[in-house]
């Protein structure tokens, strides 16, 4: 999918001084960005004339590729064809890598005290800060609490043993339990295969092993308890799950079709414009029965960077100064985008804006129930090819051990690059 986005904001008198754009001579300054969550485009609209009327020498021409589209090749064509943004999304860790060459170093930022440190932590190196993080985000097994107890399911499924009951009692009611967008790369290849990468006994480990051709796919007993959870969620499914796009597939919870999709807080806005006030939670991915397996899995989704190439870079920073310190860049993350806070100094007042799944992931955090993303730690395009990979097995074209066997291969040969 791909759709241009404007917005603006309308003042609120708190924001930093010298906010021009970098424009002080008069002269118009058009910044282009170049952003990948569908999710907000809308949001960003209306931040588009918000910002242009307390900046009336900046023109923001915010182009937004997502869904389906690969935003990586998408960015990599913008750059081939010199038409170079001056604000994109990095996600950090292998991606900063491939990338580091063209990132402004925005350490000395003025917003850069204001964030969290686990915020900051895929978007450094060598000492040097990159990027102005989105926000945190979640994901696991978002849950329509009504159809569950529809279906006579009392107390929500931590474990793989309980997630296997309920959705036996799903099936007795007549309800689908999963809704599944397997038409895209990054449901399958980033999200669902994160589970097996973030349930080792140590990740960051296992990761490294990975990426030095050592291996460790093949006959990991974790790896082949993922199997338990990923055949049932295939095994339950909508129709048709391998030609399920994002928005189908949230369309279809969201509309009481099915009782479970695997997604994250960054569906609430859908969700709510199409049943408001729905009553869903969201639930562990379970390989296992263990304590760890009950966790989701939250990390930063993406990162605001800056070209160091622009010849706007100090208009684009003014930019992110004024994301990150405004009252009213603030209260677009929060009440608008629906993001949970990465900066110390936004408080939530009102528990019901960010949404009831984002409300739950705060709980999972605050009981130390979560897990990393490791997917972005993964060689530069391995998570697409390992979607790929994993819907060949959900079409029946390959089996476990070929699976498994051809996403270690991948692995280490793309490693090596």
């Amino acid at each position: 999918m791909l759709a241009g986005c404007s917005t603006s904001n309308n003042g609120g008198g708190n924001e930093p001084a010298g906010n021009n754009g970098g424009a002080n001579n008069g002269e118009k300054v058009t910044l282009n960005i170049f952003q990948f969550k569908v999710e907000i485009a809308d949001a960003l609209n209306r931040l588009k004339a918000d910002y242009e009327k307390e900046n009336p020498n900046v023109i923001l021409n915010i182009e937004t590729m997502g869904g389906g589209a690969d935003y990586g090749a998408g960015l990599k064509a913008k750059f081939a064809s010199n038409q170079e943004p001056d604000i994109f999304n990095n996600g950090g860790n292998a991606d900063l890598t491939t990338w580091a060459d063209k990132l402004e170093d925005l350490s000395n930022e003025p917003w850069q005290s204001d964030v969290i440190d686990t915020a900051k932590e895929g978007i450094t190196r060598d000492g040097k800060n990159y990027g102005l993080p989105m926000g945190i985000e979640g994901y696991g097994l978002i849950y329509n609490k009504d159809l569950f107890k529809q279906a006579g399911i009392e107390t929500p499924p931590k474990t793989l043993t309980e997630l296997k009951a309920a959705v036996e009692k799903l099936k007795a009611a007549k309800i689908t339990p999963f809704s599944n967008g397997y038409q895209e790369f990054w449901v399958l290849g980033n999200h669902t295969f994160n589970v097996a990468l973030a349930n080792q006994d140590d990740p960051t480990s296992f990761i490294k092993g990975l990426n030095e051709g050592k291996g460790g796919l093949v006959g990991n007993p974790v790896i082949g308890n993922w199997f338990n959870l990923f055949d049932m969620m295939i095994a339950n499914s909508n129709k048709n799950p391998l030609t399920t796009d994002y928005n189908t597939q949230v369309t279809l919870f969201a509309s009481g079709k099915t009782a479970m999709m695997q997604q994250g807080n960054w569906t609430q806005v859908q969700i709510d414009g199409i049943t408001p006030n729905m009553n869903i939670g969201i639930l562990p991915m379970p390989v296992d029965d263990s304590e760890k397996s009950g966790n989701i899995f939250v990390g930063v989704p993406n990162y605001w960077v800056v070209n160091k190439n622009s010849k706007n870079k100090e208009a684009a920073k003014d930019f992110l100064n004024w994301l990150a310190t405004s009252e009213t860049g603030k209260n677009y993350g929060v009440n608008e985008f629906k993001f949970i806070p990465a900066l110390k100094s936004v408080e939530v007042k009102d528990q019901k804006v960010l949404g009831a799944i984002a409300n739950d992931i705060l709980q999972y955090s605050k009981d130390g129930k979560t897990s990393g993303w490791y997917f972005n730690q993964m060689p530069e395009g391995l998570p697409q090819e390992v979607g790929a990979d994993m819907q060949a097995y959900v079409a029946g074209k390959s089996n476990k051990d070929q699976l498994v066997k051809s996403i270690q291969d991948k692995w280490t040969n793309m490693a090596k690059k």
